[in-house]
């Protein structure tokens, strides 16, 4: 699954079109763990990559921060995960994989080595900018508090992350990025051990119903390099805590047929037509206007899933999946699927947004894939949409606030992305779970904490 969708801010709401792509749930069943993936050489420069893929849908909360307006891409096909343009820049000299771990609390200043440039890119592999490593990562230790995560469901997204890497890493790009971490030594086999060892403990430990390691802060921090992650916001440069945003599943209203009062369509591509042609000939406007409908001029090319009001079709567009309660008293999951190639504009009306995305039936929450079929099954509390090009997917993370002067820890994983953290090296989008209403969304994550201090952890 992949891309954009609706991220909130306290008190207030703002959508940002993100994307996923699922056809079928990944077999989550408890299984041996996955043995790591043989070393990946990264490449010494991006080549560019015949596609724009799609993203899991996710959203952009509160400020939409200014930057130049994307020119549409292209046409190509979305067979891999994006166009790759501009070569990164040569990487810094490399820190050693195991790093004496500090008291806890205490920073390490960081070394010589570590400094060194990084080029940040954005969705469609261009640059952007030029981040300082020194002034983003530092090793760092977590405090001596539990770390708090739901055991069971971090298993199942940390279990189909690692089958995503094992199932795409040849055929996926991105997968082989090492992002601003590479600037620290941390290679894709540095995050393939780090899911391997996460899974097997958890495995271990729920199996044998005693206490979750992963919860200990001794043993992450004897087992893990803990990298602290500073923000880094070319237009707020005074903030250094990382932005916590939160995006969720909605349930609407709607129909399995057009009636007066839905009559805004989602669409599954056809196989058996010529998919590529239908998928970026039209802009979401044009499909409003009931081009797939009996007296549409392209009628019979796409299969009619469901049927909403404007409301509940901006939602599922910004947030890539949603629960529909049909009025014959059914319910389901829809998740985007591939989108037309359009890219998403940061500050323009979601209404006036030309991307427009393609969805299939599922039957979980998806996150990030380049296939709905193989998009990574997500579960709220343990999930986190980021910046998968610069931070990278399957990335643990681990959050730290402060409750009457005492730290509280939580950890998730980067399992979903979207246009709102292309390029983003100072937010992180929280799966906060499925709700009724907006209303009952706000309630809950009021609770939570808008900026956070964060730590990355990788298996020593």
């Amino acid at each position: 699954m992949k891309y954009l969708r609706l991220l909130i801010g306290i008190g207030s709401i703002a959508l940002t079109a993100c994307t996923r792509t699922p056809t079928s749930t990944p077999d989550l069943s408890p299984q041996s763990v996955i043995t790591p993936a043989p070393t990946i050489s990264p490449p010494s420069a991006i080549t560019p990559a015949p596609t724009i893929y799609p993203q899991s849908a996710i959203t952009l909360a509160q400020t939409i921060y200014p930057q130049s307006v994307i020119t549409p891409a292209p046409t190509i096909s979305p067979s891999s995960i994006g166009a790759r343009a501009t070569p990164i820049v040569p990487p810094p000299a490399i820190i050693p994989n195991v790093v004496p771990s500090p008291a806890p609390g205490i920073i390490v200043p960081p070394l010589p080595a570590q400094v060194g440039d990084y080029q940040v890119i954005n969705e469609l592999k261009q640059p952007q900018f030029m981040a300082q490593s020194r002034d983003i990562l530092r090793a760092a230790s977590l405090p001596p508090a539990k770390v708090n995560f739901n055991a069971a469901d971090l298993l199942i997204v940390l279990k189909s992350t690692r089958k995503y890497f094992s199932n795409r890493l040849d055929s996926d790009l991105d997968l082989q990025r090492e992002g601003i971490l590479g600037t620290q030594g941390v290679k894709v086999t540095d995050i393939l051990k780090t899911l391997d060892f996460m899974v097997l403990t958890l495995q271990q430990d729920i199996k044998a119903k005693r206490s979750i390691r992963l919860q200990d802060p001794k043993f992450l921090n004897t087992n893990f390099r803990s990298i602290q992650w500073t923000a880094f916001n070319p237009t707020a440069m005074d903030e250094k805590r990382v932005r916590m945003t939160k995006y969720a599943v909605f349930t609407h209203p709607g129909s399995r047929t057009p009636t007066k009062e839905f009559n805004a369509g989602l669409y599954a591509l056809k196989p058996d037509t010529d998919v590529e042609t239908i998928r970026i000939k039209y802009t979401k406007q044009d499909v409003l206007t009931n081009i797939y409908e009996p007296k549409g001029i392209e009628f019979g090319t796409v299969e009619p899933l469901a049927y909403l009001d404007r409301e509940g079709l901006e939602s599922a567009l910004m947030q890539g999946t949603i629960l529909i309660k049909f009025i014959d008293g059914t319910s389901r999951f829809f998740n985007v699927d591939r989108h037309n190639n359009i890219p998403f504009i940061k500050g323009l009306n979601p209404t006036e947004q030309k991307r427009y995305w393609y969805f299939k039936p599922v039957t979980a929450i998806k996150g990030f894939g380049q296939t709905i079929e193989t998009k990574i099954s997500l579960k709220p509390g343990v999930t986190f949409a980021g910046d998968v090009l610069n931070i990278g997917l399957g990335r643990i993370v681990v959050t730290e606030n402060s409750i009457d002067g005492k730290p509280q820890l939580h950890m998730g994983i980067i399992a979903d992305t979207g246009g709102a953290f292309l390029p983003n090296l100072h937010q992180l989008d929280f799966l906060a779970g499925v709700f009724d209403s907006k209303d009952d969304f706000n309630a809950y994550i009021r609770k939570l904490p808008e900026y956070t201090k964060a730590y990355i952890l990788v298996k020593r």
